[in-house]
């Protein structure tokens, strides 16, 4: 089984579900985790994709955490179908105690996917968060940001990603390598990958090493993928530059740690 931890759909920004659906199918992808994008706290649309395909989906929500009532809204729509809550790594309660959506989510046993900078990951503010809350798991998005364009020195920054690597409740979404790596100059149909791919699968491997595939999900970033090597190739070329890992580690990282993360069948 496949499944795509990180797409977004909405019916007011980027493409409808039925877009997505068409390019899971095309892939032979099974399920898809539905992010919501930031800036939209409105569920219920991505809710009603889910149950109109039961099996494909399941769905990550925003939550206006600076609320009072934020976690009453969030036991709504968990009793709704929510099945996770996306969250800035800086992101507090008001009131007295700080990390009080941080804790609901742990009481509800909701995964929380967490969208920053690797600068916020690794920050000792985040490390204090992680740390009081064992219970729940927390998924880094774009490889705890390192996968972002506003990293900075990829290689300095991966050394402090690692060291979260001793927290077990912490997982990454490993993106598609149009992240990771440039597109060549030019587009050679004899390269099978045609991406500047110096040190990048060493790269991905140490990652591997230090989290284990347990705690690691392939994610396409769809839509936005569309916009660097596209759907088809973000999970080919991912899959092909993890061709010498064995078939367990691949089966864990392409759908066993997502589908045991988010679903909960």
């Amino acid at each position: 089984m496949i499944v795509d931890s990180h797409c977004h759909a909405s019916d007011k920004w980027y493409e409808p579900v039925e877009t997505l659906l068409d390019a899971m199918d095309r892939n032979a992808v099974d399920a898809a985790v539905l992010v919501q994008m930031l800036g939209d706290f409105e569920h219920e649309y991505m809710l009603k994709a889910a149950r109109r395909y039961p099996g494909r989906f399941v769905v990550v929500g925003g939550v206006r955490i600076e609320r009072d009532d934020a976690c009453e809204n969030i036991r709504r729509a968990a009793d709704a179908g929510l099945a996770g809550v996306r969250l800035r790594p800086g992101g507090r309660s008001p009131g007295t105690d700080p990390l009080a959506l941080w804790r609901c989510l742990e009481e509800l046993r909701l995964p929380i996917s967490c969208v920053g900078k690797a600068a916020d990951f690794t920050s000792p503010d985040f490390t204090a968060l992680v740390k009081a809350l064992p219970g729940v798991p927390i998924v880094l998005e774009h490889l705890g940001g390192l996968a972002r364009p506003d990293v900075g020195d990829r290689s300095k920054m991966a050394e402090a990603v690692l060291e979260l690597a001793q927290y077990p409740n912490l997982h990454l979404k490993l993106p598609g390598l149009g992240q990771l790596a440039p597109r060549m100059a030019e587009l050679d149909p004899r390269i099978a990958m045609p991406l500047q791919m110096d040190g990048v699968t060493a790269f991905i491997d140490h990652i591997i090493t230090a989290f284990s595939e347990r705690r690691i999900m392939w994610g396409s970033d769809f839509p936005p993928v569309a916009s660097r090597e596209g759907y088809a190739n973000a999970l080919e070329w991912t899959r092909l530059s993890l061709g010498h890992h064995p078939a367990s580690t691949l089966r864990s990282i392409f759908g066993e740690t997502a589908r045991r993360v988010f679903f909960r069948d």
